[in-house]
């Protein structure tokens, strides 16, 4: 916990890509190889990064082999949790592509559209603000792995829908858009969550992007 009462605020909405989700093994990546946790490092210690990463965490639907992932249900009690927040960073929609929840780009996009209203009914900075959003469109499934045809078949193709998608939602919502697709692939090893270089990678870029926001 930061101890710094000045200190800005930025909570980090995410699935397996946010917790640190290692391929292959299962475990998560210790904090200095996490991109939130290297995000931290960069920002010192007048930031203060909250981790909310969840395996398995969709936008707004639940999934019937893992319950307690519906990213819409959570997001109100973990704002409550957390305000006064600066910046929200939200990365989400992957595992709605997931063939058994049979979900849409344009489905997946309601969703996000559903968790940026609820950030702005319900979380609030110190001047009682609607915190500033940076919404983040997923890293793309890479379905030439066999593990990731598996459970995401057709995922390739929605999530390449995705950042057009986020960028009119960020849009419409006054909020700040990244493509992490641009930034880096999924491990080869899975098609799906990212290797320690990939978590260096978002954090340069995310550290960049913070540094020209004002937020302070």
């Amino acid at each position: 916990m930061n101890t710094n009462p000045q200190a800005v605020k930025i909570l980090c909405y995410g699935d397996s890509n946010t917790w640190g989700y290692i391929p292959v093994s299962e475990a998560r990546y210790p904090v200095d190889v996490r991109w939130t946790g290297l995000l931290q490092s960069l920002l010192g210690d007048g930031y203060w990064i909250i981790e909310e990463g969840c395996n398995g965490r969709t936008t707004n639907i639940e999934d019937p082999d893992s319950p307690g992932k519906n990213g819409l249900l959570y997001l109100y009690p973990c704002l409550r949790t957390h305000n006064p927040i600066d910046l929200i960073i939200i990365m989400l929609g992957t595992n709605d592509t997931k063939c058994k929840l049979n979900r849409s780009a344009g489905d997946i996009a309601l969703g996000i559209n559903q968790l940026l209203n609820e950030i702005r009914q319900t979380a609030w900075n110190d001047k009682g603000e609607a915190p500033a959003v940076l919404l983040l469109s997923p890293p793309y499934v890479d379905e030439n792995v066999e593990q990731a045809r598996e459970e995401f078949s057709g995922a390739a193709e929605k999530t390449a829908q995705l950042p057009a998608l986020y960028r009119n939602l960020a849009g419409e919502h006054d909020a700040i858009f990244r493509d992490v697709s641009q930034w880096i692939s999924p491990s080869p090893s899975d098609g799906i969550h990212l290797e320690p270089a990939d978590h260096r990678i978002i954090a340069d870029n995310l550290h960049n992007v913070i540094l020209n926001l004002d937020i302070s």
